[in-house]
């Protein structure tokens, strides 16, 4: 049998053609063993004319497969192919019988046994192509059609689905037809669920979590289930069309390798958002977000489907874009555009940065394997960014009106960018088509540099723009305050399009501060003016608004990233001004940046214990100035910092000793995991006390801790323990992948490390190959040895790139960490 085919776009376009699928008629037997579960499916379908196609499915065994009651053989299948040749036009059947292997890996059918208590769940995550892990389909998303889904599952299960499901005795559940729907959108969650179930508007709403997280998801199911009436709500008045689908479930599954999935009817959510431990109010507002970004799917990717994967841009850039601003309009999170500004923003300018970068809206995308690519900060964050800037260029109004013609135009069907561009153009006088062309079809970040000229009584901005896209910004003008020379105050705010004509006069002083994209509504790189950058490194707590705060903190990472700003002076202004900081996102993701970036890659060796002494000496001052109890988000925030970047380990030791930390908070489980890695990492525990605080926490969760913890040590028979278990292994988890390479390098132990670096190449490239693209990316992400910076490093990356043919999840992965070490060099030699 020859190696898994992926779908071609040319394949998909010939095969929409010639078939109309109807009906699937899917049942799944979980009952048969720990391993493998039994599958059966028929489906109805019309050839338009006499042609050759076939199906997919990736059995362990197929055992029958029969058409309009002829068999075919089952040696016939060719990899994940089973041909279906001679075909007449006309209507057809199709039956198929399959042992299907569970996944440990987040694809297909999961199957997960908790560790605190032995009960087992299954669920799926069928997106691109792994519906073909649990049933045969003619798999792609413009062969819409109904599913009709049984499920056997053990006694003291439940079954949930994409619509209501009803329990028949004997462990069968039946889930109510779907509408039309696409192959990867099909949901199915098995197991003994806890379920806290309400209505709303007359439908059912149920959130679900496996059992040992019973009492977390009580304690939050009215936040949870607030936030999503909400966004419903909300998005009845925004859309024209009602919801599509019979009920909405959010199901909570454990393993999962997304942050959630738009399954209609059933949207299916990692389960660290079920909090076991204290969090912060970014936090709750992220998980928010991701209940609302889910729900805006169900609308834009559920009912209106991609034609293509070349347009999955838009599924997600619409998602993104609707969550943030939903949440800012119908929730008490009003501040959301400053976390994108900070967390989401970054991700899209770093990634157009890279050689990987592609345009928004790729011209074509041949095949699915390259799709899955495109899951990345360009589809999110630059897609809604752009999207952003559309509605301010076009107005909220005439764009929500394009919206709802889109939706009524093609309403459980499928469209494509030009569609949606053309579902604008009928509201609006301005060329919508040509802003496509030039956001969503060019690749890469525009600056734009603002220059000041000033004379007696009158100044001028001159704003410099490199790069092809138009822009519509807002400039903001701010002096010092009089009173109080650290705060700044707000003199204007006006907006103007690039490029533009010249500078404009104005009437005043010189202004102390200008921010070109004042309240971020552009996705462009800025660059200030002298006087501003002075202002700013000296005084950026005293921007009035955070999310200008966001612009400007964005600005000073970009030029560390770029060379133009010491990495020195970003964290002398970090710790001079974030003890002021009042935004979570902000302060979390400055100090997030400083560490993870500047104190681990970006400063040399040498250098590194005086980075981390000044982080950690501003953690013990943002922990000194929220004794009072007031900031418990805030306090958090630098607790974990502080933990993070602990040169010493008695205080941490003392900490976890007491299991508190002085004047709160208590040590949670996140906490003590934290600082036991820590701990690990700086030689200062074992592996006895990280078997005792795994008997203390042996929940899922304890035990990535514990895989964290161990792979951390600075002994080598620890590392190589490790490295087996990642390497030579097959057996690891998504999740316990992650959490050992995780742990695995540590700038602390380079000299230990120095063997494992030339090995990762050649053992990642073997893992991704065996065991598929969850772990690929994982070797990718998280086993990639980015405290290595230096030109062997990166020489032993470019070989293997070049020579060893690395399959195309963890090859994109391996560019971008490529480059990433190219810049840290750039940044250490600037």
């Amino acid at each position: 049998m020859s190696c898994m085919s992926v779908l071609t776009r040319d394949e998909a376009h010939s095969r929409a053609r010639l078939l109309d699928v109807h009906r699937y008629t899917v049942e799944l037997d979980l009952t048969t063993g720990d391993d493998t579960f039994d599958s059966r499916t028929a489906i109805r379908f019309t050839a338009r004319a006499d042609a050759d196609t076939f199906v997919e499915i990736k059995p362990t065994e197929l055992h029958s497969a029969t058409l309009d009651g002829q068999p075919l053989d089952p040696e016939s299948l060719d990899g994940n192919r089973l041909p279906l040749k001679n075909l007449t036009a006309g209507t057809h059947e199709l039956h198929l019988h399959a042992t299907m292997r569970y996944s440990r890996t987040g694809e297909g059918m999961h199957r997960f046994t908790d560790p605190t208590d032995g009960e087992t769940y299954a669920y799926t995550q069928l997106f691109m192509e792994d519906v073909q892990r649990v049933f045969g389909a003619f798999d792609q998303p413009d062969l819409k059609a109904v599913f009709d889904l049984t499920v056997t599952a053990p006694t003291g299960w439940s079954v949930l689905a994409n619509g209501l499901t009803e329990h028949l005795g004997d462990g069968r559940w039946k889930a109510a037809p779907t509408p039309l729907i696409s192959t990867y959108l099909v949901a199915v969650a098995a197991g003994p669920w806890h379920s806290v179930r309400t209505e709303h508007r007359g439908l059912p709403f149920g959130i679900h979590c496996r059992r040992s997280l019973a009492a977390h998801l009580d304690a939050d199911a009215e936040e949870i289930l607030d936030i999503t009436r909400a966004c419903f709500d909300r998005y009845h008045e925004k859309f024209e069309e009602p919801y599509p689908f019979d009920s909405y479930d959010q199901a909570f599954v454990p393993e999962f390798n997304a942050g959630a999935m738009e399954n209609p009817g059933l949207v299916t959510f990692r389960d660290e958002f079920v909090y076991r431990s204290a969090v912060t109010d970014t936090e709750r507002q992220t998980r928010a977000m991701v209940v609302a970004h889910e729900m805006a799917h169900m609308w834009f990717g559920d009912l209106v489907t991609l034609t293509w994967w070349d347009d999955i841009w838009l599924n997600e850039s619409f998602a993104e874009y609707m969550g943030y601003q939903t949440l800012t309009e119908a929730t008490r999170f009003t501040d959301t555009w400053t976390d994108f500004g900070v967390v989401r923003k970054a991700w899209g300018y770093d990634a157009d940065q890279r050689p990987s970068t592609h345009p928004v809206a790729p011209e074509r995308v041949d095949d699915t394997a390259a799709a899955m690519l495109n899951f990345d900060g360009i589809s999110y964050a630059k897609g809604a960014s752009a999207l952003r800037q559309l509605v301010a260029w076009l107005g909220e109004k005439d764009f929500l009106a394009g919206i709802n013609t889109h939706f009524a135009r093609h309403k459980f069907a499928n469209a494509t960018l030009a569609d949606f561009i053309d579902s604008l153009a009928a509201h609006t006088e301005r060329d919508v088509h040509a802003w496509a062309d030039a956001w969503l079809r060019t690749t890469g970040v525009d600056t734009i540099t603002a220059s000041v000229d000033a004379t007696v009584g009158r100044w001028s901005l001159g704003l410099d723009h490199e790069g092809s896209r138009p822009h519509r910004v807002t400039i903001g003008v701010y002096d010092r305050d009089l009173n109080d020379g650290r705060t700044l105050v707000l003199r204007q705010r006006y907006e103007t399009d690039l490029p533009q004509d010249g500078a404009e006069p104005r009437p005043g002083t010189r202004p102390a501060l200008v921010v070109p994209n004042d309240l971020d509504l552009t996705y462009a790189k800025i660059r200030l003016d002298d006087t501003s950058l002075d202002t700013v490194l000296r005084g950026i707590s005293g921007i009035p608004d955070a999310l200008t705060r966001a612009v400007v903190w964005n600005a000073l990472r970009d030029m560390v990233r770029d060379g133009d700003l010491a990495p020195a002076d970003y964290l002398a202004t970090a710790a001079a001004h974030l003890p002021r900081e009042t935004d979570l996102a902000l302060v979390d993701g400055v100090l997030a940046f400083a560490g993870a970036h500047i104190a681990d890659r970006y400063v040399r060796p040498d250098q590194r214990p005086a980075a981390l002494a000044t982080l950690s000496s501003l953690c013990r001052d943002l922990i000194r100035r929220t004794e009072d109890g007031d900031h418990p988000g805030l306090r958090l925030i630098a607790v974990r910092h502080y933990i993070d970047t602990a040169a010493q380990p008695e205080t941490l030791a003392a900490w976890l000793a007491e299991g508190i930390v002085p004047g709160g908070p208590e040590l949670d489980p996140e906490l003590r995991w934290r600082i036991l890695a820590r701990l690990a990492v700086l030689g200062a525990t074992d592996d006895a006390l990280i078997a005792t605080e795994l008997d203390r926490d042996p929940s899922a969760t304890g035990r990535e801790g514990a895989a964290r913890c161990r792979a951390a040590l600075p002994d080598p028979d620890a590392k190589a323990r490790a490295w087996a278990a990642m390497f030579e292994r097959d057996d690891l988890s998504n999740y316990l992948f992650t959490a050992t390479a995780q742990g695995f390098w540590q700038p602390e132990q380079a000299d230990l490390l120095t063997d494992y670096v030339p090995r990762y190449y050649r053992d990642a490239v073997a893992v991704a190959d065996r065991r598929g693209a969850a772990i690929a990316e994982a070797a990718g992400r998280w086993a990639f040895p980015a405290h290595a910076v230096d030109a062997d490093t990166l020489r032993l990356g470019e070989e293997c790139l070049r020579d060893a043919d690395p399959v195309p999840a963890l090859r994109r992965k391996l560019v971008d960490q490529l480059d990433d070490l190219t810049r840290a060099l750039r940044v250490r030699q600037a």
